[in-house]
């Protein structure tokens, strides 16, 4: 089985590589840190125009119809770029619980207004710390109005849409809960921004008081439809998060090249080769996996949870770990503002984060591999 991309879709990374490498260098990405904005303007204008918002959309909704192999080589891109606009939170999460769950109303109302970067969108889960449980859901979902609060809603300051998870009925666990969507510029909603570990991804507290909203799905498949929704997502971030790691790669090995010590490339001591070494392994090991979750997302393969979750945790560790050796690659300028070294590691930690916590992602795939076993 061949599991490499064919030459139409690595055509299509290649212009995105060079479209990304003219237009969002780090001095865009810096902007984004410092200013109030969550995210370039013109660069998610740009990236409109590209016709990458709607990759996956079908035609019927006004997207290119390519599909999600098309969108995982996107992603790789703008990981490696570190693109700073709202792409995950409404491609990989807002517009796929749609694809997934909306009604045939709401996929006309939303879906061309996403693909042509007119509407932004998110997803509200989480209330409280630690990892979204049927059990720490409490926002209210009844008559058609949403009560709650919801927190680290990623671009929840820019976003125009939201799909909330929410209780909808007595029943306990995971049969009481719903999706919703909901305006965020209508009455009933209000917005604070929160701190984020990357200024670039900025997040919100969005509190809801009695918001006029509309289901998404079945009653009570709320749950269900959300972790489906995060497989989705988890496969496509993984390449973002294999395209950022292979970018600390090339820094380290580049640095090491040119920076003596000694009289000597610090590359040629041997601590500095085992780390970009292990760098390399894990890269490698989160790719295989990134694309093992890309095939089973664009065939909707029955082990698709099994892929993401296997994808989620290879590549949140890998960034992580080539975040880190990047760093302490380049020594003591590595820790520095100007370089651009602490921009890849907030990144990473952000991304390892924005799905939920990566225990409980080693938790699922103890799972899934479980019930593949069983099976």
């Amino acid at each position: 089985m061949n599991f490499d991309f064919s030459d139409d879709q690595k055509m299509l990374r290649d212009q995105a590589r060079r479209f990304l490498t003219e237009k969002c260098t780090t001095k865009v990405v810096r902007k984004v840190f410092e200013g109030e904005h969550g995210y370039d303007r013109e660069l998610w204008k740009q990236i409109a125009e590209m016709g990458w918002l709607g990759t996956a959309i079908p035609e019927q909704y006004g997207g290119l119809g390519l599909g999600h192999l098309e969108l995982c080589v996107i992603a790789e891109e703008l990981g490696r770029a570190l693109a700073p606009a709202p792409f995950s939170s409404t491609v990989y999460l807002f517009a796929e619980a749609l694809l997934l769950a909306g009604s045939e109303e709401q996929k006309q109302k939303y879906l061309p207004k996403i693909a042509s970067g007119e509407l932004i969108g998110t997803f509200a889960r989480a209330e409280g710390a630690g990892a979204v449980t049927p059990k720490s859901i409490r926002t209210a979902f009844r008559g058609g109005k949403l009560s709650g609060k919801k927190i680290a809603v990623s671009d929840g300051m820019d976003a125009d849409v939201a799909v909330v998870l929410a209780r909808s009925s007595d029943e306990p666990g995971e049969r009481g809960l719903s999706l919703a969507t909901v305006n965020l510029k209508a009455a009933g909603v209000s917005r604070r921004a929160e701190d984020s570990i990357d200024p670039s991804r900025k997040h919100a507290e969005i509190v809801l008081d009695n918001a006029s909203a509309e289901p998404l799905g079945r009653p009570g498949a709320g749950w269900a439809l959300a972790k489906s929704v995060l497989d989705r997502a988890a496969v496509l971030t993984a390449f973002e998060q294999v395209g950022g790691a292979d970018v600390c790669l090339a820094m380290a090995t580049e640095y090491a090249k040119t920076r003596y010590a000694f009289a000597r490339p610090i590359g040629s001591y041997q601590a500095i080769k085992h780390k970009l070494a292990d760098m390399y392994v894990n890269n490698e090991l989160a790719r295989s996996n990134a694309y093992y979750g890309a095939w089973a997302l664009s065939t909707n393969a029955r082990d698709l949870p099994l892929a993401a979750a296997a994808a989620r945790v290879a590549a949140t560790q890998a960034f992580d770990y080539a975040a880190k050796e990047n760093t302490q690659v380049h020594g003591g300028i590595g820790f520095t503002w100007e370089v651009d070294c602490h921009l890849f590691y907030k990144r990473s930690r952000e991304l390892a984060l924005s799905l939920g916590p990566q225990r409980a992602w080693k938790d699922r795939l103890v799972t899934e591999l479980e019930l593949s076993n069983a099976a």
